[in-house]
C-alpha cells in the first residue's frame, strides 16, 4: 500500500543512501514477493538480459538474478547483474511439459533459483537411501514495489507456451524485409563523404548490405532531430543517394534532451510538461552526451504523442521516408545518476515515482518512436526501430541488441545464449554487435563473428569511436572473401528468414530456438547453448574458439537424419559429430524432413530478392518425406495486414512427388517469383526421369543431375511460378 509517514515510523526506512545519492521513499518502504515450487523441473531459462548461460544457474551461494535496466559498458560475463533490458519471464522445461512464469512488474526485481535434484540423481545421498522423489526447482521473486501480477503459462509444449505468452504480451512485429539484411554502423561515420565512401566500398567489393547507421555525432551538438551543419549539411540528399540503391539510413535518437533554452525543441518539451520531474517538483536534470540534460517522460501519453509528431517530415528537417531510428541510452542512462541511471525518487506522470516503472522507460520510448514512424507514413509503411532497453512486449515494436560488448572470443561465445534467452522470452528480433563494440578483433575473430551473426536474427556490424575501422575489406582479400561469402549466404537465405518472422508474427514461435524447443524429449539438448536451431529446419553450430581444426556438433534425434549444408553429406542423429573445420567452415545442417527456399544468384541489397529466382532444397527424412513453407508479401507495407496482400505456400514431398500448394486460404499476392531449381537430399537411387506439371499445362520432362556419392538430385532449368500450383514427379 502507498503510505504516509507517521510520527511513530522510523524515518530510516523512508530514506536510503547509496554512495553520495539519497533515495527518499515518498510512499514508504515496500516490497512484494512470491515463492513458486516447480515440481519435476530441473531446467529453467529466460529472465534476460544477462551475460550468462542459457540455463539459469542455482543462486543459493551467489547473487540472485537482477532485473534492473542499466547502461553497463563492457559488461562482465557470466554475471547475474542487470543489463540493458528486462523480461520477467521464466521458462521451465522437462520431458513432458514446458511452462512459464510471468511476473509482470517493472520495478527493481530479484529472482532466486534453487535446484533440488531427486534423491535418485543426488550422488551425495547413499544409493541404499535414495528414494523416487521428483526433482524440483524453487523460484523466489522479489520486487521493490508494485502489485503481485503473476501468470503461470501451462504449455504443455514449447510451441503452445510461446503462443500463450504472445497472446498475453504481443506477437513479434513483422519487420520490413530490409531490416533482415546486413546493417553497417560505427560510432561515428564522420561526414557525408565518409558515408558515401563506405557505401561505394560495399559495391566495389561486391558485398550486399541494406542499411547505413549514424551515431550521436551526426547531430548538431548532440541535439536529436538535428544534423551537424558542417559534416552533414545535406542529409536529405544523402538519403536520396542511398535510396536510389534501395538502401536506408538509420540515425540515433536518445531520450535525453540537451538543456538548452535556445533550442526550440527543448523549449517545446519544457513548456509542454514533457520532462521528468525531481522529487521537489522541479525539472530533473542529469548529465549525458550533451552535458546537462532533461529526460522525456514517455510514461505520459501526451509526451509520447508529442514525441511521435517530432518525426514528421516537415518537423524533422532533413529527414525522408527512407530514414529509420535507433533508440539508445534509454535505460535511461544518466552519467551523474546512481548506478548511471535515473534516481528512483524522480517523479513521472500521475505522480508515480521512477522506481515503479524503471524497467518500462525504454519500452515507452520505443513505442513512441514506432508510432511516430507509422504516423509519418500515414499508416502505410512498416517502421524499423532498434532499442537498447526493453521489457516484456518489446517484441511487438521492433529489434533489440545486446549492447556494448567487447571484441574477444568470450563475448562472441556468450552472444549465443544471450540471444537464445531473449528468444524464449518472446524477443525474437535480436542480435549482438558483430566484431564487438569495444576494442579491436583480430581477423580470425572478425570472420568467426560474421559467420555466427549471419545465422542470428538482427545482423549489424558496429564499433566504438576508439576502435579501429573495420569495414569488411580492410583486413586483406582472404578475410574480405570469407565475410563476403557469409553475407551473401545470409541474403540467399532471406526468404527462409522472412518466413520465420511471419511465423513469429502469427504464432509466437521465435526465429532462433534452443535445441530443446525442437527436441523437447531429449535430455542431451536441455543444457546446450553453443548451438541453436534456425526455425525447425536448420541447426547452426558457429565456431567460437580460436585456431580450432575440429568442432563437436550434437545432432539430436536418433530417428533423425541431418545434411551438411556445405557438402550435402548425410549424418544420422542421436549423437555427436566431430567435424573438421577451416576458416571458411560454417557448421550448418538441414534437418531431414524439411524444405527450405533460398534466393538464387547474387544481390546488392534485399530489394533485389524479389527479382531473383528461388532455389529449393528438399531434405528427405528416413521415410522419404519433407515439407516446408514460404511466405511472400511486398516486404515493406501493411498491405499484408489491411488488404491481406500476402501469399503463404506449402511444399510437400511424399512418395517421390513434390507438391507446391497454398498453405492458407487467406491472402492473395501476385508476383513473378519463379523456382529455378530444386535440390533433393537423401535420394537413394538415380531416377529414370523427372516430370513437371504446372496447373493448366501438360507434363514436361525436366533436366536433372544425380550425384551418387552424396545421394543428391538436382532438377534445374525450371521456371515454376511460386504463386501457382505445380508438382514435380520423380520416376
Amino acid at each position: 500500500h502507498l503510505s504516509e509517514l507517521q510520527e511513530d515510523d522510523s524515518s530510516l526506512l523512508w530514506k536510503e543512501t547509496f554512495k553520495q545519492f539519497v533515495d527518499i521513499k515518498a510512499n514508504g518502504p515496500s516490497s512484494i514477493g512470491a515463492d513458486l515450487c516447480l515440481h519435476g523441473f530441473s531446467h529453467v531459462y529466460g529472465l534476460p538480459e544477462h551475460a550468462d548461460s542459457l540455463q539459469l544457474r542455482d543462486t543459493r551461494d551467489d547473487e540472485p538474478y537482477r532485473l534492473y535496466n542499466l547502461d553497463v559498458f563492457a559488461y562482465d560475463l557470466y554475471s547475474r547483474f542487470g543489463l540493458y533490458g528486462s523480461v520477467p519471464l521464466l521458462v521451465a522445461h522437462k520431458l513432458d511439459r514446458t511452462l512459464g512464469v510471468f511476473w509482470q512488474n517493472a520495478s527493481e526485481t530479484f529472482v532466486n533459483i534453487r535446484y533440488s535434484p531427486s534423491d535418485q540423481q543426488d550422488e551425495q545421498v547413499p544409493l541404499i537411501q535414495r528414494r523416487w522423489r521428483e526433482p524440483q526447482t524453487d523460484v523466489h521473486w522479489l520486487s521493490e514495489s508494485g502489485v503481485i501480477d503473476c501468470v503461470v503459462l501451462l504449455g504443455p509444449s514449447p510451441q503452445q507456451l510461446f503462443s500463450q505468452y504472445a497472446q498475453l504480451t504481443g506477437y513479434q512485429t513483422l519487420p520490413p524485409l530490409f531490416a533482415l539484411g546486413y546493417h553497417q554502423s560505427r560510432w561515428n561515420y564522420k561526414d557525408e563523404a565518409d558515408v558515401r565512401a563506405v557505401d561505394s566500398g560495399f559495391d566495389r567489393h561486391d558485398i550486399p548490405y541494406d542499411v547505413m547507421w549514424l551515431d550521436i555525432d551526426h547531430t548538431d551538438g548532440k541535439r536529436y532531430f538535428t544534423w551537424d551543419p558542417v559534416c552533414f549539411p545535406e542529409p536529405a540528399r544523402l538519403q536520396l543517394h542511398l535510396e536510389k540503391k534501395n538502401r536506408k539510413l538509420v540515425v540515433i535518437s536518445d531520450p535525453h534532451f540537451k538543456a538548452d533554452p535556445d533550442w526550440s525543441l527543448y523549449r517545446e518539451a519544457r513548456d509542454g510538461g514533457h520532462f521528468v520531474k525531481d522529487r521537489e517538483g522541479q525539472l530533473y536534470v542529469g548529465s549525458c552526451w550533451p552535458g546537462e540534460s532533461c529526460y522525456l517522460d514517455f510514461s505520459r501519453p501526451d509526451t509520447r504523442a508529442w514525441y511521435s509528431r517530432c518525426f514528421a517530415l516537415d518537423k524533422y528537417k532533413g529527414s525522408t521516408p527512407s530514414l529509420f531510428l535507433w533508440n539508445d541510452m534509454n535505460e535511461p542512462s544518466v552519467f551523474s545518476g546512481p548506478e548511471q541511471t535515473m534516481p528512483k525518487d524522480a517523479v513521472h506522470y500521475g505522480g508515480w515515482e521512477h522506481r515503479e516503472l524503471h524497467n518500462l522507460y525504454g519500452f515507452y520510448q520505443h513505442m513512441a518512436t514506432v508510432d511516430g514512424l507509422i504516423t509519418r507514413s500515414g499508416g502505410s509503411e512498416r517502421p524499423f526501430v532498434l532499442s537498447r532497453s526493453f521489457f516484456a512486449g518489446s517484441q511487438r515494436l521492433g529489434a533489440v541488441w545486446t549492447g556494448d560488448n567487447v571484441a574477444t572470443w568470450e563475448y562472441l561465445k556468450i552472444s549465443i545464449p544471450m540471444l537464445l534467452s531473449l528468444s524464449v522470452t518472446g524477443v525474437g528480433f535480436c542480435g549482438a554487435d558483430v566484431g564487438g563494440f569495444f576494442k579491436d578483433p583480430d581477423p580470425e575473430l572478425l570472420v568467426r563473428w560474421y559467420q555466427a551473426a549471419a545465422l542470428q536474427p538482427f545482423f549489424r556490424g558496429h564499433s566504438a569511436c576508439v576502435s579501429k575501422r573495420r569495414e569488411p575489406w580492410l583486413f586483406g582479400e582472404e578475410v574480405t572473401a570469407a565475410i563476403r561469402t557469409v553475407i551473401r549466404q545470409r541474403y540467399q537465405l532471406l526468404p527462409y528468414w522472412y518466413t520465420l518472422f511471419h511465423r513469429a508474427h502469427t504464432s509466437g514461435l521465435p526465429p532462433i530456438r534452443p535445441l530443446w524447443v525442437e527436441f523437447p524429449r531429449e535430455r542431451s539438448t536441455f543444457s546446450v547453448d553453443n548451438q541453436h536451431m534456425i526455425g525447425g529446419a536448420l541447426l547452426a553450430c558457429p565456431v567460437t574458439d580460436p585456431g580450432v581444426q575440429e568442432v563437436k556438433v550434437l545432432l539430436p534425434g536418433s530417428d533423425e537424419i541431418w545434411f551438411d549444408v556445405q557438402s550435402a553429406e548425410m549424418h544420422k542423429g542421436g549423437g555427436t559429430l566431430s567435424l573438421p573445420v577451416t576458416l571458411d567452415t560454417v557448421p550448418v545442417f538441414q534437418r531431414g524432413g524439411s524444405v527450405i527456399c533460398r534466393s538464387a544468384g547474387s544481390s546488392h541489397c534485399s530489394a533485389d530478392l524479389q527479382l531473383l529466382p528461388l532455389s529449393i532444397t528438399v531434405a528427405l527424412d528416413p521415410q522419404g518425406a519433407a515439407d516446408g513453407e514460404l511466405y511472400l508479401d511486398d516486404g515493406h507495407s501493411f498491405n499484408y495486414l489491411h488488404r491481406k496482400a500476402f501469399c503463404l505456400r506449402r511444399f510437400n514431398m511424399l512418395s517421390g512427388r513434390l507438391l507446391c500448394r497454398a498453405a492458407s486460404e487467406e491472402g492473395a499476392f501476385d508476383c513473378d517469383t519463379v523456382v529455378h531449381s530444386v535440390t533433393i537430399l537423401g535420394m537413394k537411387s538415380k531416377p529414370s526421369a523427372v516430370t513437371v506439371h504446372q496447373s493448366g499445362s501438360e507434363d514436361t520432362s525436366a533436366e536433372f543431375q544425380y550425384m551418387e556419392t552424396c545421394c543428391r538430385l538436382t532438377v534445374s532449368s525450371l521456371s515454376l511460378r511460386v504463386v501457382t500450383d505445380w508438382e514435380i514427379q520423380i520416376l
